[in-house]
């Protein structure tokens, strides 16, 4: 009899592991908030300007996460929030620069006018045409 009193804990343990799969599936772990990357907002991007060098555009947007070797007149600015459980959002925001001065601007952030309201499409190429030149 005192044999089945000692067994009874580990049974009761035994029995507790047979439904764990079951638990697991309610309860997960708490996951942080990951933020990564140089978070560029419309407000940063309008106030970018066809003709502006790179120090006025590194001021504006803060230091590239992504500076190539070879590519050396292309920034990229990388932007990944992972929030919880939740798949990971992404923004990008490519700057090209010509002689100095920047000619492009491309990514899924632009410049808002405040003029419509229409959503904003996923990802979009900025063209901003060149100033015209003063002889």
């Amino acid at each position: 009899m005192t044999r089945f009193f000692l067994l009874l804990p580990i049974l009761s343990v035994l029995a507790a592991c047979s439904t764990a799969n079951k638990v697991t599936n309610y309860v997960s772990p708490y996951r942080i908030d990951v933020r990564q990357g140089n978070l560029v907002s419309q407000d940063m991007v309008a106030q970018l300007k066809l003709g502006q060098t790179r120090e006025q555009v590194r001021f504006i947007l803060g230091s590239p996460l992504v500076a190539d070797v070879f590519h050396a007149d292309r920034w990229d600015y990388v932007y990944t929030f992972r929030k919880g459980q939740e798949p990971a959002q992404q923004r990008r925001v490519v700057v090209f620069f010509e002689d100095n001065k920047l000619i492009r601007i491309g990514g899924d952030v632009v410049a808002d006018d405040g003029a419509t309201a229409a959503p904003k499409p996923a990802a979009q190429i900025i063209d901003i045409p060149a100033a015209p030149v003063k002889k």
